[in-house]
């Protein structure tokens, strides 16, 4: 199966080395590049890829709101922001615009490409920085509303503790049915209820939670 992408960075030459090495890569094709924010919005509506490589600073629309736009009109797409931002500044936004992974530009090539392919796959991919700093910010909650957290998680049936603890593996919706033997569409349902009870917006963010409290053995 091949993964379409789209390549949304304003420097040519950042777009042509992405390119020369996507090239090697039989199951990724690259089909179309963008040099501004807006562009990058053309060009998904335009040609429908699976995955977005999205940087951060571009002229007119920036990254992370051309991102919440993609995830508003196509949220079957997925936007991996890769940048050279590590701070929690850019961070944080990203990937509260709904981007599955934040990467830097610096990350090795294979590296990348197997970033690609576990997005695609429904998984998150965060630089270990980044990782490190939500789960400071959400440390830095707990201090303030640490019994509203405990609570929301005694709440949980043992099904979805099941599947809080696999969303934290990494898993996809269609990796947990098939561990757990249901089927996706009830995942979903847990999933949603996870969030509710948990009191957040995402799967990211209870991903971290349940790290953080050592949920993910």
């Amino acid at each position: 199966m091949t993964i379409k992408l789209l390549l949304a960075d304003d420097h040519t030459m950042v777009r042509r080395g992405l390119q020369v090495f996507l090239s090697t890569q039989p199951d990724l094709e690259l089909v179309g590049e963008a040099a501004t924010g807006q562009e990058a919005l053309e060009q998904v509506a335009a040609l429908q890829p699976d995955v977005v490589l999205m940087d951060i600073n571009m002229p007119g629309i920036n990254g992370i709101e051309a991102t919440q736009q993609i995830k508003l009109a196509h949220p079957q797409v997925k936007v991996i922001i890769l940048t050279s931002f590590s701070d929690q500044g850019h961070a944080l936004p990203a990937i509260r615009s709904g981007a599955k992974g934040y990467l830097l530009k610096d990350i090795e090539p294979e590296d990348l490409a197997r970033a690609i392919r576990k997005v695609h796959q429904g998984q998150v991919e965060l630089h270990p920085d980044i990782t490190g700093q939500l789960m400071n910010q959400y440390a830095e909650a707990d201090q303030t509303a640490g019994l509203p957290e405990r609570a929301g998680y005694s709440a949980l049936t043992d099904r979805e503790r099941d599947v809080l603890r696999l969303i934290a593996s990494g898993k996809s919706n269609r990796t947990i049915a098939e561990e757990l033997f249901i089927t996706e569409k009830t995942v979903k349902t847990h999933v949603s209820h996870i969030l509710s009870k948990l009191e957040m917006t995402d799967r990211t963010q209870a991903a971290i939670y349940a790290v953080k409290h050592g949920l993910d053995k």
